[in-house]
């Protein structure tokens, strides 16, 4: 999508290296669940990827799940209610 920013705020790997959880910081928000949907449907294709990239470091390709980080929205949210 054009005109969309997206940085992974945080990323959390199991302890067997099985599952991973990345945080996703999208700009400007109002994409964000469109653009989400959009990154869980190419989830398969992300992962083949980083396979390709990382098949001689790691012996499980973890399975990577996606979620919004909406940490930045709430911190914005306090600032205007604080001002007010």
């Amino acid at each position: 999508m054009k005109g969309v920013m997206v940085s992974v705020t945080r990323v959390r790997v199991s302890p067997d290296l099985s599952i991973c959880t990345a945080y996703l910081s999208i700009f400007p928000s109002e994409k964000s669940e469109e653009l989400l949907q959009n990154i869980q449907r190419n989830t398969s294709q992300v992962r083949y990827e980083l396979g390709t990239r990382v098949r001689n470091q790691l012996r499980i390709i973890p399975e990577l799940r996606f979620f919004i980080d909406d940490s930045l929205d709430y911190i914005e949210r306090i600032d205007e209610l604080l001002q007010k």
